[in-house]
């Protein structure tokens, strides 16, 4: 088995041709990882460096970080390189911290009117 060279990079469909880049990784529960792609076996296990889970809440966000996150593979849903140029989310999305977005979420789950926050 030989791995895919520059020329054949649009071909392979190997993690190889995603290693040292940002990516953005989908998982089965949900959650939205994004870090730079280390390394990865035959079972499409990762390891992401830098790695922060991006939660969003309606039109607020937050990056929480994890370092360095090892991934097993058959949780993976989807993975695909960000565009490093592009800006990754819409201008009217408002970065917030971890405890407003656990508030928020917290408030947006609840059926009750209104919202308790306990710090």
């Amino acid at each position: 088995m030989s791995w895919a060279g520059p020329e054949d990079i649009y071909l392979s469909t190997s993690l190889a041709s995603y290693l040292d880049k940002k990516l953005l990784v989908l998982l089965r529960d949900g959650r939205k990882l994004m870090g730079i792609l280390r390394s990865f076996d035959q079972f499409a296990n990762a390891v992401l460096e830098g790695a922060c889970e991006r939660v969003i809440v309606g039109e607020l966000y937050c990056d929480i970080p994890l370092g360095l996150y090892v991934i097993r593979g058959e949780n993976v849903v989807l993975i695909g390189e960000l565009d490093l140029e592009r800006e990754e989310l819409p201008p009217h999305m408002t970065c917030v911290s971890a405890a407003e977005i656990r508030r928020v979420s917290i408030c947006s789950s609840s059926s009750v009117s209104t919202c308790f926050y306990y710090a």
